[in-house]
């Protein structure tokens, strides 16, 4: 078989840098207009012009650095605040004291708050605490005493920085949780995937080398006892599985990381780019003891969708010669219905007693769980199986023409 590997990117973070970018030039842009609005308020306006100068060329140069999370190291990040809060302390010495009892704007201005959100987007709620404190001394020294509006806008940088920098924490912990989730789910469909072509193959095979040493006796007896012992480790290696642990990323602006496995085709197959015809796939099943009713027509189904049902179809067929008697008959009834294609695999056996599936599922035997249900379920489709005690079983098998399942994706 063909393995596929994909990997998905997740991440909730990098907008955030993105926006940060953006706001860093804009803010930069806001602080040179307002110098040149209230130009006459300063009374050394070549100290001012050579802080905006410094602040432009620090902007535009660093954009790369407020890209991700990887770039923005914390030297970068020290050398940004120190930058913005030496522009606050300049301010009473390059204004009048008009422009400081009125509460105008510092030379940064609201530039400021872009070095503490990068810190916050960084470093998370802790990194935005620490990065508030100076720019808060900084600004308390600027206006000489605690008035009103200074305090509202150091209170209001401290609790959006640490309420921000806690949403990145919250936001990198739920990737982690999701990426993990998403690694179960891939390693759960591929394990129920080679649980179904075991439960086909290799575990039938012991099972029936089992019974009929068993029946035979003597050293071969022996033989099936043995074949007993490994079908039922295997049965127990299948219904345990394995999963792989979740991956995350070592740049953090990549967010958390997925590798899925998707499984094709074989190597020597035709390579299929058009629908099959379910009755095709179908054929073989009909037998002396199986009678196949189909319409006239084709029955076309994505290549995975129509190889799956039909294996559905198939292990339904199984569970009839293993359960139902040598003598049992059954009927495969294929009907092509607008939006699906429905299935319906029927014997006169004696019927599956209450309760039989869940001990089965319980000990092991996954056939119906797996080899039937979990095959429907991963094309987006449905099983329902209906065995009243002596009367036959009966197991419809619905799936959508346009499949919602993984299997009808790939």
């Amino acid at each position: 078989m063909v393995k596929q590997v994909r990997v998905m990117r997740m991440s909730v973070e990098q907008p955030l840098w993105r926006a940060l970018t953006g706001y860093r030039v804009l803010t930069m842009l806001y602080a040179v207009g307002l110098f040149a609005t209230e130009y006459d308020e300063f009374d050394r306006p070549g100290i001012a012009i050579t802080y905006y100068v410094v602040l432009c060329v620090w902007t535009f140069a660093t954009l790369p650095r407020v890209q991700n999370a990887a770039s923005c190291t914390k030297r970068f990040l020290a050398v940004d605040l120190a930058i913005a809060v030496t522009g606050i302390v300049l301010t009473p010495l390059v204004v009048n004291d008009h422009h400081i009892d009125s509460g105008g704007p510092t030379l940064p201005s609201i530039w400021t708050a872009g070095s503490v959100l990068a810190f916050a987007i960084k470093g998370g709620w802790r990194w935005a605490a620490l990065a508030s404190t100076p720019v808060a001394a900084a600004n308390l020294f600027e206006r000489g005493h605690p008035a009103r509006d200074t305090v509202h806008n150091v209170i209001l940088v401290w609790v959006a920085s640490i309420a921000i920098g806690y949403v990145v924490e919250v936001a990198r912990a739920s990737e982690r949780t999701l990426a993990r989730a998403l690694e179960i789910e891939a390693a759960t469909r591929e394990r129920e995937r080679l649980a179904r072509d075991i439960h086909d193959s290799v575990l039938q095979v012991l099972a029936m080398v089992q019974r009929r040493g068993a029946v035979m006796g003597g050293e071969a007896a022996e033989l099936g006892r043995m074949a007993g012992e490994q079908e039922v480790a295997l049965r127990t290696l299948v219904s345990g599985g394995l999963t792989s642990v979740s991956r995350v990323s070592r740049d953090a602006a990549q967010g958390a990381v997925v590798h899925v496995v998707d499984v094709e085709r074989d190597d020597d197959g035709p390579e299929e780019t058009g629908p099959l015809d379910l009755r095709a796939l179908l054929a073989p099943y009909a037998s002396a003891k199986v009678s196949l009713v189909e319409p006239g027509a084709p029955v076309p189904l994505p290549p995975p969708a129509a190889r799956e049902l039909a294996a559905a179809v198939g292990a339904a067929l199984d569970n009839v010669n293993r359960h139902a008697g040598e003598h049992a008959r059954a009927w495969i009834l294929v009907e092509d219905e607008p939006d699906e294609v429905i299935v319906t695999v029927r014997d006169d056996g004696p019927g599956i007693p209450e309760g039989r599936l869940a001990q089965a599922e319980g000990e092991g035997r996954l056939g119906v769980a797996l080899s039937i249900r979990g095959r429907l379920r991963d094309l987006g489709g449905s099983a329902e199986l209906i065995s009243p005690p002596g009367q036959g079983t009966e197991v419809e098998l619905k799936v959508p023409k346009v499949s919602r399942g993984k299997a009808g994706q790939r």
